[in-house]
C-alpha cells in the first residue's frame, strides 16, 4: 500500500486523480460585501458645489 496503489489516498495524490478515497473540496460561495453606511455627524457639512468645466484653450497648428 503506497504510491502505486490506486485505492489509497496516498496513491491518488501520487497520480493526481480524485475519487471516493480522495474527495475534492466543495467550492464555497462568498457572500456579497455589505454596503457601508455613512456616519452621521452633528455638524452637517454642505456638499461641494458642482465644478464648472474648464474652458478649452485654442489649439495652434505648427508648421513641420
Amino acid at each position: 500500500m503506497g504510491k502505486g496503489d490506486k485505492k489509497t489516498t496516498k496513491g491518488k495524490r501520487a497520480m493526481g486523480s480524485y475519487g471516493i478515497t480522495r474527495k475534492r473540496k466543495e467550492e464555497q460561495v462568498m457572500p456579497a460585501p455589505k454596503a457601508k453606511k455613512e456616519k452621521v455627524t452633528k455638524e452637517a457639512k454642505p456638499k461641494a458645489a458642482a465644478k464648472k468645466p474648464a474652458a478649452k484653450k485654442p489649439t495652434t497648428k505648427t508648421a513641420k
